[in-house]
């Protein structure tokens, strides 16, 4: 990474806005990692397991919408401040409380939506300390916090195994009380904060052919990514009956794999523009999809499928918020949000599908195919827009392909 990448910017800003997003996303994905115990204590069907992992998926797809006009209104240290306290609030109560039916699992996904919607307060949050030049960097970094996910099917299951599930719930507070700590010491909002918009402004936004397609493509790389990173965990229990803690660590290979190399994404996006990347990206993925819908004979076979994928994945994931700031960056509160809604929707239509599928059908593989069939979709699509976007966006660095 250039030298000139770490005189540039607020570093302690860039560092609070990645654990605000990583212990964020530790907690918005912790009832998939549980599903397994949850499921059995409470006699979930294979649809409701899978609605109850995509539930915080949806909730905060829509949240950062909120989120994202909170970040214009109020700035971005504030309204992660706000989502915190929320997001603690709620796993505090159902510490306290218990979870004991279907409904009140929904609930706490709910809930746990917030943590979900710090997507569009951390990006932001560090974007704007940073020229255009090194967005890729900067964003790839901030959201290299999907590694939180990482953490929640590492430890909760054996956390779970030996203190019962509900305890991993309070025991979670401890570090998000940490962060929050830091967070609100060293966060600081940039003085090159665009003003506030009014509501017409951002249905405006909705009206430019870019907003929809940046909407589509984000859906498809972190809608997988987190759709998967949610069901893996069932995945990798129904199909090859390994117990929740050996199938948490094989979701973990495969979100430490698409979390990793985000950043990467962004970098090379830098290096050889974001459109090409993608595109690279989206081929790799629809391939590798196809492949996993049929079934692998053994649980080491079918983890040499899903570690690239989510690796593509999380790479595009990095490659989209390259080009986004270049394309809105005086909007770029907004479409975080518009973008990020949208690759949550993506994800609980994931997650929700397998469950479904899996109890209509008794396999994942119509689920996985509808998916790679997305891909495919963004692939075209992406052809579709590339000439529009390098003769209109006017510079070299911008529509690079």
């Amino acid at each position: 990474m250039q030298k000139s990448f770490w005189q540039a910017g607020h570093k302690p800003t860039l560092f609070s806005a990645f654990l605000y997003f990583d212990l964020s996303f530790m907690v918005w994905v912790l009832l998939g990692p549980l599903a397994v115990q949850i499921a059995t204590d409470l006699q979930l069907s294979p649809a409701q397991k899978g609605l109850m992992v995509a539930t915080p998926v949806l909730a905060g797809a829509l949240l950062r919408i909120v989120m994202g006009v909170l970040v214009d209104q109020i700035k971005p240290k504030m309204a992660g401040l706000l989502g915190q306290v929320i997001v603690i609030l709620s796993l505090l109560v159902a510490w306290l409380h218990g979870i004991q039916t279907f409904q009140q699992s929904l609930m706490l996904g709910i809930g746990l939506g917030f943590a979900g919607a710090s997507f569009a307060v951390a990006l932001p949050l560090a974007s704007r300390w940073y020229p255009p030049e090194h967005q890729g960097a900067a964003l790839g970094i901030a959201g290299a916090g999907n590694s939180g996910t990482v953490f929640a099917a590492l430890f909760a299951p054996s956390i779970a195994v030996a203190y019962g599930w509900n305890s991993v719930f309070g025991l979670a507070l401890i570090p998000l009380g940490i962060v929050l700590a830091i967070y609100t010491i060293y966060a600081k909002d940039s003085p090159d904060a665009p003003p506030a918009k009014s509501l017409s402004q951002y249905i405006a936004i909705l009206k430019d052919r870019d907003a929809w397609w940046f909407m589509f493509f984000y859906s498809v790389t972190f809608g997988g990514f987190v759709g998967l990173a949610s069901s893996l965990t069932i995945y990798f229990n129904d199909l090859y009956h390994l117990g929740p803690v050996v199938a948490g660590y094989c979701t973990a290979a495969g979100v430490f794999a698409g979390s990793i190399v985000r950043p990467i994404g962004g970098v090379v996006a830098d290096r050889i523009g974001g459109i090409r990347t993608l595109l690279i990206m989206y081929i790799i993925a629809a391939l590798l999809l196809f492949v996993m819908s049929f079934g692998q004979p053994t649980y080491q076979w079918a983890l040499a499928i899903v570690i690239p994928i989510m690796a593509v994945l999380g790479m595009g994931n990095g490659a989209v918020f390259q080009l986004v700031p270049q394309r809105f960056r005086k909007e770029i509160g907004v479409m975080t949000g518009l973008v990020g809604m949208a690759g949550g929707i993506g994800g609980f239509y994931l997650a929700a599908s397998l469950g479904y599928f899996k109890q209509v059908n008794g396999n994942y593989q119509t689920g996985l195919m509808i998916f790679a069939g997305l891909v495919v979709l963004a692939i075209v699509g992406l052809l579709g827009v590339k000439t529009r976007w390098r003769t209109t966006w006017g510079t070299a660095t911008t529509a690079k392909v």
